[in-house]
């Protein structure tokens, strides 16, 4: 029987020893090819008290392939606007990195910490090494569902323009929206046979129009959303989130997320929870249908550098690279955070077809 996990190659990247902004920890990276071929990262570099900023690195590989470290490039975005800018500093953080090719651009979202909380932010760049803010994301209410305003993080674009809802060409996002009493945090302590609010507990698809030829476009503009996945298995109870960007594979778009649930014994820092990672594949047609859902995670915290560090037992996987260039289209390499502290990466082989008996409509736990 064939059984989707991630294969460990290794850790990528740590702090650097008395680099002041790697001082709290370098985790979530974005990760995109450039047009040359070099693979880039974009990991959240943490300073002291959690100020954080968005740096560049090169990914070096052996000979064999295989990715073995980094090269730092410098720094693509630190807290300078506004809305990335708070009482006790701020932040810009965990961003995923994807070329838009209606565009030809390469786009950001990231995690914008200002003093009204997280917000996604957008950013563009023709190099990858020069980068300009468009602002925050902005949303339409959808079914008495209000978006504006709410807290917003784990949020990534599709790499080509999709159908939207009203048959036109639209850029897709995936986020969560974090909606009063859905934060992990909020909910670990609650009883496991409470139900959900599938519209607050959700990773949504939501659309931004393409513009036609002569409009100016507004990225940051999004009118049409969709409920994509609530949380389905016990290992996702108290959350589901976005992780690396969509990907195109052999099924369709290849989706790595993350889910947490409580532990059943708090860590020796008193941490509650657990972060895993899982996998969706969307249609390539259609990306806001399911067909395939991992029941089981594909990666969950089980070395000591994912099981002790800033934040214990974690593993949140933000970047993805199919292995074109070795000419291994099925390979793709996921990077990942490690217990907020380090980074590593993971191979998944996507094969020909996929597990017997997946449920791509999982019921939910408790959903609806």
């Amino acid at each position: 029987m064939t059984v989707l996990t991630l294969k460990r190659i290794g850790m990528i990247m740590e702090p650097r020893p008395g680099d002041p902004h790697e001082v709290e920890g370098v985790l979530n990276p974005g990760a995109v090819r450039a047009a040359n071929g070099e693979l880039y990262l974009f990991p959240r570099l943490v300073g002291r008290g959690n100020y954080s900023r968005i740096g560049i690195a090169r990914v070096l590989f052996d000979s064999a392939g295989e990715p073995v470290g980094v090269e730092r490039m410098g720094i693509a975005l630190e807290p300078e606007a506004d809305f990335e800018l708070s009482d006790s500093g701020g932040g810009c953080e965990d961003a995923r990195v994807t070329f838009l090719e209606a565009l030809r651009k390469y786009v950001m979202t990231y995690t914008a910490l200002s003093r009204h909380g997280p917000r996604i932010a957008f950013a563009v760049s023709d190099d990858l090494l020069n980068w300009r803010r468009l602002g925050l994301a902005q949303f339409d209410d959808y079914k008495g569902v209000a978006f504006e305003g709410v807290a917003d993080k784990d949020a990534s674009i599709f790499p080509v323009a999709v159908p939207g809802p009203s048959g036109r060409p639209a850029m897709a996002m995936l986020h969560r929206p974090l909606f009063a009493g859905t934060r992990p945090e909020e909910k670990v302590g609650r009883s496991t046979t409470e139900a959900h609010d599938v519209d607050r507990e959700s990773i949504w698809i939501s659309y931004c129009h393409m513009p036609a030829p002569g409009e100016t476009p507004h990225l940051t503009r999004f009118s049409a959303h969709h409920r994509l996945a609530c949380p389905a298995a016990a290992w996702e109870r108290l959350k589901i989130g976005g992780g690396a960007p969509p990907i195109l594979c052999r099924h369709g778009w290849l989706v790595i997320y993350h889910g947490v649930h409580s532990l059943s014994q708090p860590t020796t820092n008193g941490r509650q929870m657990s972060y895993s990672a899982g996998l969706m594949i969307l249609s390539k047609e259609h990306p806001n249908k399911i067909l395939y859902r991992s029941p089981q995670p594909i990666l969950v915290p089980e070395l000591p550098a994912e099981r002790h560090g800033t934040v214990d037992e974690v593993v949140f996987p933000t970047g993805i690279d199919r292995r074109d260039d070795i000419g291994a289209p099925d390979r793709f390499d996921v990077y990942y955070g490690m217990a907020d502290d380090r980074i590593g990466v993971a191979r998944l082989d996507v094969p020909e077809t996929l597990p017997v008996g997946s449920a791509p409509h999982a019921h939910p736990l408790n959903c609806g």
